[in-house]
């Protein structure tokens, strides 16, 4: 079966995205836009559901709590209690104002390195993968936007011409 794709490129990322409001409201379905930086809004825009990756954090952030608990009350409770300062090492409560800055940092330690992990699983960034954009210019200071044509070619490049796209690319591939 026979695949068009439609590359149409933008030198501004404010036409770019009145342009991805339009054919969003043309009912048609952008299946990846290339930017050399971060727009913001592009995300709302598109229609793209809102990342998980803050709940992801908080739960990694919990775990690293539980494990800077865990750790120092047997480090320093069960398995070796020495007097320090004059510190008594009968029970954690009676320590825990000692532990706070061990808790914090590795609180943010296992919350940011496991965030970091999540992030390049879900993007699927592997070392040494190939880079999927289309054209090298997305990375210097042009911008792409990836359609694919389902119904009139014609009405489509016409529509993408009339948003200020300064060059097009039809792209026939077949699977």
């Amino acid at each position: 079966m026979a695949s068009t794709k439609i590359h149409a490129y933008y030198d501004d990322d404010d036409v770019l995205m009145h342009a991805v409001k339009e054919v969003k409201a043309a009912k048609h379905h952008i299946e990846e836009v290339y930017c050399p930086f971060p727009v913001h809004g592009l995300d709302k825009a598109m229609g793209l559901a809102p990342t998980r990756i803050a709940i992801t954090s908080f739960l990694y952030g919990c775990v690293g709590l539980a494990v800077a608990i865990t750790m120092m009350n047997y480090i320093m409770i069960q398995d070796w209690p020495q007097d320090i300062g004059g510190k008594p090492s009968f029970s954690y409560l009676e320590n825990m104002p000692a532990f706070v800055p061990i808790m914090f940092e590795l609180t943010v330690f296992f919350a940011a390195h496991l965030m970091v992990i999540t992030f390049y699983l879900r993007s699927r960034l592997w070392p040494f993968k190939k880079a999927e954009n289309p054209d090298v210019k997305t990375t210097d200071d042009q911008f792409v936007m990836e359609i694919e044509v389902h119904d009139d070619e014609k009405e489509l490049t016409d529509l993408l011409l009339n948003t200020g796209a300064v060059e097009l690319n039809v792209i026939k591939s077949s699977h």
